[in-house]
């Protein structure tokens, strides 16, 4: 065997021990983040009574059971709850989308006095504590009558200053000949926006789409401060509910079994789109 065939077998060995020690440490990591998952879903099919039985937690289950799940539904009203989080979602991201939208294209192509300065104070907005701005929200939907209504839990969350600037500086990497051009042909601004712009960043559009209808869905301080009607009640307020009612703190594996539900349509939005995802958020931190 000669030099060459032995610096090659060497590298070809140090290859593969990157490639077992790098699959090793992924795969603990992988098991380290999903067995939460695991765990709640284990959790979810084991009977009232052999959960309470366990001294030491066991890690599979004899006699699974998908009685936990009808608990879940007649303990609280939880269809109502999820029609309430499907149409406050809905609503919501869809008047965000419009907001930003047109925000970003201002803030991006238009050109107006105090531009840069009104959009420099727009940033400012994301230093605020979001303490703060609750409870600004809360006094002002408060003093407009909106408590316990559709209106006062979307109307707070019909802006981001941070998707707007996300979507602007995607917005701000079309080159401007385009827009020249279009405005030489006679297009006007509304349709260059949703005939170019919106389609190229499109992968941006879908992430802060996603991202939106992730934090309406997992949305639990403000429908908890401004509603105690039970009909506004979201999928995060029931699951608060069940505990509440001291039906989630002695039944744990039904409560397990309303976190599966309502924690399934998430992550199969995720898994369907994981790839825009990764997309937009890596087509939004390039510049140029």
């Amino acid at each position: 065997m000669n030099d060459y065939d032995r610096i090659s077998k060497k590298a070809r060995t140090a290859a593969l021990i990157r490639k077992i020690i790098t699959y090793t440490l992924l795969s603990v990591w992988g098991i380290i983040v999903l067995f939460p998952f695991y765990w709640m879903i284990l959790t979810s099919i084991k009977s009232y009574g052999s959960y309470n039985a366990e001294f030491t937690p066991r890690f599979v289950t004899t006699s699974p059971t998908l009685q936990n799940y009808a608990d879940a539904f007649t303990g609280v009203s939880l269809g109502r709850y999820f029609l309430n989080t499907f149409l406050f979602t809905v609503i919501t991201t869809a008047l965000m989308m419009i907001v930003i939208i047109f925000a970003a294209f201002a803030f991006s192509r238009l050109q107006f006095r105090g531009k840069n300065l009104v959009f420099t104070l727009f940033l400012s907005l994301m230093m605020i504590p979001s303490e703060l701005v609750i409870i600004t929200n809360f006094v002002t939907i408060t003093n407009w009558g909106l408590r316990n209504t559709f209106t006062g839990l979307i109307l707070p969350s019909v802006t981001s200053v941070f998707y707007i600037y996300l979507l602007k500086e995607n917005f701000e990497q079309i080159p401007d000949d385009l827009y020249k051009a279009a405005k030489v042909d006679g297009t006007s601004d509304l349709k260059y926006l949703f005939k170019v712009m919106v389609p190229i960043c499109s992968p941006t559009i879908v992430t802060v789409v996603i991202l939106k209808v992730i934090e309406c869905w997992n949305a639990y301080v403000w429908p908890r401060l401004i509603t105690d009607d039970p009909k506004y009640f979201l999928v995060s307020n029931g699951i608060s509910e069940i505990r509440e009612n001291g039906f989630g703190r002695e039944n744990i594996p039904a409560m397990m079994a309303a976190v599966v539900v309502i924690s399934v349509p998430l992550i199969i939005l995720f898994l369907i789109f994981h790839k825009k995802i990764m997309e937009g958020v890596s087509r939004g931190g390039t510049k140029g």
